[in-house]
């Protein structure tokens, strides 16, 4: 007997187990906190119906819960606690840190993509790569190069992009989010390699090859945290099919191109001055392992790749159902205009962005209840209870649920799952929230080191495309469809008609 068809006998051997168990169980199923428990499969039943709709479903049984924390089991001895909690996180995050790192499953499911980079470490190695970046983070220097980039190809590549498609007769659709995504790894590019793959250049072909490979890789290594059956995508490993096939082609596209660039780099002395990047500015700390620069690159091009574009994919298709928002958007940015002396069209600078209150309302309403992160994860080291009384195991697994939070009604009132950016502003100035019940940018020890420079992009994107075109956003009163990867990435795009804005709105 072949693999494939030894495979196919025991998928199908499995199937059969899970119906007779289901079948001759329901008179006997009993609930935990809103979840159906079935006898040897746990929740796995109503996992599998409901995985199209995780994040609505795991929101439904959460809102259920008098702590907005549930305690699930599935096969194979997973435990795992499910919470939507503030105070819980604050628990972790912040206060009994060291007892929740993000554990050794988490570092395994992603290790042959991520390696050992600043997003998939703990302890030691977690520490040394924090302290450097943390160092970099904070210069103005490196502020200044962000800011230099993201303006360049606003006005070189995005403005003319979606004016072409404007002045197009045809009036083609085209995907706003692939152009946001495109014009974030481009940006981020620049930022961690200074190496410009021109990825939103016109025709859109440059550069396709390394991030169709990345994105692929953070897609199908996002994925094997979904597995219904955690052991089926080992054994895909271990004889290189399917999906696992794929991830391992990915890989090696975005792993030769890296290992190329920091090749490269190690044998030139790069001052750490303005026009520095990341991987300069590692290198100038001694970090300069070509493997381990890599893999912080490579973590530092994952954040930056999806979040922003997501983000504002989100914002955009909420603000084409809300020209109330957008009206203000507009009044906002007429007056700082004409208060700086600038015309429709010109770049912002940092002190000027740092004026669009209501834009930066605007947008995080749209992350509260869009989040680009969707759900997070940690490990529990030892025994321990949450501030709520959750009973917390030592080896358990831990899912913080931002969708879910941003609509709890605990946190955020009866309104929660409503989009309204006067939450945020107090006699019209900005008003941050507590981290640990918007924890977009995390929190704690962990919190975003790259929270301000994703502003600045979104802001300058969202600012410079709002005041000169309108978006005509296709299907605008029916939600998207999304895919659970790494971020919270719509399913089909967002497919959009572009026209210039008239001068005189």
């Amino acid at each position: 007997m072949d693999f494939y068809s030894l495979q196919s006998l025991l998928l199908s051997l499995l199937l059969f187990i899970s119906l007779f168990v289901f079948s001759t169980s329901l008179s006997k199923e009993r609930k935990s906190k809103g979840f159906n428990l079935y006898p040897l499969l746990g929740i796995l039943p109503d996992f599998v119906k409901n995985r199209n709709r995780f994040l609505e479903w795991s929101t439904d049984i959460l809102s259920l819960s008098p702590t907005n924390t549930i305690v699930v089991h599935r096969p194979i001895s997973i435990h795992e606690v499910v919470t939507a909690n503030p105070l819980n996180l604050e628990y972790m995050l912040k206060t009994n840190f060291e007892n929740y790192p993000k554990g050794d499953r988490f570092i395994f499911l992603l290790e042959d993509f991520l390696g050992k980079g600043i997003f998939n470490t703990d302890t030691h190695l977690w520490k040394i790569q924090r302290k450097t970046a943390s160092f970099e983070f904070n210069t103005r220097s490196l502020r200044n190069f962000v800011i230099k980039n993201v303006r360049e190809e606003i006005q070189s590549r995005l403005i003319p992009l979606l004016l072409k498609n404007a002045e197009d007769e045809s009036n083609k659709a085209i995907d706003l989010q692939d152009l946001l995504e495109r014009f974030a790894f481009d940006n981020v590019c620049k930022v961690a390699f200074n190496e410009d793959p021109a990825c939103l250049s016109e025709d859109g072909k440059s550069g396709g090859e390394f991030m169709n490979a990345f994105k692929d890789a953070a897609t199908l290594s996002a994925g094997r945290f979904m597995y219904a059956v955690p052991f089926l995508w080992p054994i895909k490993k271990m004889f290189n099919i399917g999906s696992e096939k794929r991830l391992r082609e990915s890989i090696d596209i975005v792993h030769a191109f890296a290992d190329e660039v920091v090749r490269a780099r190690l044998d030139v002395k790069v001052e750490n001055d303005e026009n520095a990047d990341l991987l300069s500015r590692f290198i100038a700390s001694d970090e300069n392992s070509a493997e381990f620069l890599r893999d912080i690159i490579i973590s530092f091009i994952l954040a930056g790749r999806d979040t922003t574009s997501t983000a504002l994919s989100w914002f955009f298709w909420i603000l084409s159902s809300r020209p109330d928002v957008e009206k203000n958007i507009l009044d906002e940015l007429k007056v700082i205009r004409k208060r700086n002396g600038k015309s429709k069209g010109d770049s912002y600078d940092l002190d000027e962005l740092r004026e669009m209150h209501y834009l930066h309302a605007s947008i995080s309403e749209a992350m509260r209840l869009y989040p680009p992160v969707p759900v997070n994860s940690k490990a529990c080291l030892n025994d321990d209870v949450f501030p709520d009384g959750t009973i917390v195991g030592k080896g358990c697994f831990i899912s913080l649920n931002l969708y879910a939070m941003g609509r709890m009604e605990s946190v955020w009132g009866k309104n929660c799952r409503e989009y309204v950016p006067s939450r945020w502003l107090e006699n019209g100035i900005f008003r941050p929230e507590n981290p640990f019940r918007f924890p977009i940018f995390h929190a704690g020890p962990r919190m975003c080191l790259g929270k301000e420079m994703a502003h600045i992009q979104m802001k300058s994107i969202a600012a410079s495309v709002i005041e000169r075109f309108e978006m005509d956003v296709l299907d605008k009163h029916t939600s998207p469809l999304y895919t659970l990867s790494l971020t919270l990435r719509m399913k089909h795009g967002l497919m959009v008609r572009v026209k210039e804005r008239c001068d005189d709105q």
